[in-house]
């Protein structure tokens, strides 16, 4: 009987020498693939930045058609220009287009 054991305890040391061994080279093995198929994949490129849309214009003011708004608008630019905000001539630019519109 001790021949026996000793045989058995033989066969299952060398089968757990052979798994791992065999373990081992499988993930080496794994592992050279993987850098094998990175070197050959070109890396991934950030994608392309797309500006952003531009910010929507604003509505072009409304066109003034009433007499009483175009009084308050007359009304706004001339204490504009009694502070010192608006030269004369800007005044008189800015109230033609008042008047035109």
């Amino acid at each position: 009987m001790p021949g026996l054991l000793r045989g058995v305890a033989r066969t299952a040391v060398i089968a757990g020498t052979a798994t791992a061994v065999s373990n081992r080279v499988s993930r080496r093995q794994a592992g050279r693939w993987a850098n094998q198929e990175a070197a050959r994949e070109p890396a991934y490129a950030p994608q392309p930045q797309y500006a952003p849309p531009p910010p929507a214009q604003p509505a072009p003011p409304a066109a003034a058609t009433s007499t009483d708004a175009r009084i308050e608008q007359l009304t706004q630019l001339a204490a504009l220009r009694d502070q010192g905000v608006l030269s004369p001539a800007e005044f008189e630019a800015q109230k033609a287009q008042i008047l035109a519109g």
